[in-house]
């Protein structure tokens, strides 16, 4: 007799326990990843919307707190810190870190700052895919191959990897 995991019948959705994170659903995320791409976007918006209302301190430490807790239900702990604490990274989370700390406080404009500059320095290498992912859109793609944009956007990706 099977278990109810392993179901031999391909009519409806399978269940599998491939990823190791438990029982699901094949082709759906599990629930702490969904959790995650929620609060990670509702900490963009309302980054976003603070920064729209003159750096207003509470709109920006709610996006503050949203993002990184919605990045860590993505990733999840173990590879959150891993990411942030690498030895290479360490000046670049201080910057962001920091600035949430700072904007923490109270000290808004001065804490977005620091979180902008630890940003790139954090994500540098992702750029790179980025822009060649933008590239491949119709309307953008052409914005960024005009000549002027596509040098400086060729010479600010060069030299970075994915690390």
């Amino acid at each position: 007799m099977c278990s109810p995991w392993h179901s031999q019948d391909t009519a409806g959705p399978s269940i599998s326990q491939d990823s190791g994170r438990g029982p699901e659903l094949r082709g759906q995320e599990p629930p702490a990843v969904e959790i995650g791409m929620g609060l990670t976007g509702f900490g963009v918006f309302f980054l976003f919307f603070g920064m729209i209302l003159f750096f207003d301190k509470a709109l920006l430490a709610i996006g503050n707190i949203l993002f990184v807790a919605g990045l860590a239900f993505v990733i999840g702990l173990e590879r959150t810190f891993r990411f942030f604490f690498q030895k290479h990274k360490l000046k670049a989370t201080s910057f962001f870190l920091g600035g949430v700390f700072v904007v923490l406080i109270g000290w808004p404009i001065i804490g977005v700052v620091l979180e902008i500059y630890g940003f790139f320095l954090l994500f540098r290498g992702f750029f790179p895919v980025v822009v060649g992912f933008i590239r491949r859109i119709p309307v953008l793609g052409s914005i960024l191959n005009l000549p002027f944009i596509s040098a400086y956007m060729d010479k600010v990706t060069e030299g970075n990897t994915m690390v």
